[in-house]
Order: C-alpha cells, then structure tokens, then sequence
C-alpha cells in the first residue's frame, strides 16, 4: 500500500507544531528540501502567515521550558 504525503499546507502546520521552525522562512526552507517545490505559492496571506508564526513560537518556548 502507497503512503499518502501530507499537502503542503499539512506539512507546514506539522514543522510549525514540532519547535524544529522559527517561522515560515524555515518552514518553507524545510518544505523545498522535503521537495515541496510549490511550497511558495501555497504559504501566503497574513491570517495564515501569523498563525504558522504563532505556533513556532509556542512550540519553541515549550521545547525549552520543557529542556
């Protein structure tokens, strides 16, 4: 059985929750090595934008308060 990749916008709320992203520059960075090549064009408007940046910071703050 074939896996199933997750879409882009998936992915990138998936390495948002995992505290590995600063914010979407890294997002995108990590989405392109992955071969997410439309990554661009799919991570784009401001709700969007400040909600991925919202859950980087709280996945990092809580990666350090819990290391």
């Amino acid at each position: 059985m074939m896996a199933v990749r997750p879409t882009v916008l998936e992915r990138a709320f998936e390495l948002a929750r995992s505290g590995d992203c600063a914010g979407v520059q890294d997002i995108r960075h990590k989405l392109r090595a992955e071969g997410h090549l439309n990554a661009e064009a799919q991570l784009y408007g401001r709700s969007l934008l400040t909600q991925l940046k919202k859950i980087c910071d709280e996945a990092r703050a809580r990666r350090a308060s819990e290391g």
